[in-house]
């Protein structure tokens, strides 16, 4: 069997489970500045499935890359890592 390759993963809190089967995950990656050098935050927010409705608002979740499950959702939830207070 030939490997087609690495599914992204990454790991954010969740802003949003007002959708069926759907939440906002707020993903916070921190890169250098191409001129500058200084390390900043960049944010970005991806529409992830949840199947069973598990995550709430609050919960830190790891999310994987996955085939396009409608117009806007690309990635799934694999795990939640913590839940909420």
């Amino acid at each position: 069997m030939q490997d087609r390759g690495r599914r992204k993963v990454r790991e954010g809190d969740v802003i949003s489970d007002k959708m069926d089967k759907t939440v906002v995950v707020n993903v916070v990656s921190r890169k250098k500045h191409p001129v500058y050098e200084k390390i900043i935050s960049v944010k970005k927010s991806y529409y992830v499935h949840d199947e069973e409705n598990n995550c709430k608002v609050g919960d830190r979740v790891r999310i994987m890359e996955t085939r396009p499950l409608s117009k806007t959702k690309r990635w799934r939830v694999t795990e939640i890592v913590r839940k909420a207070v």
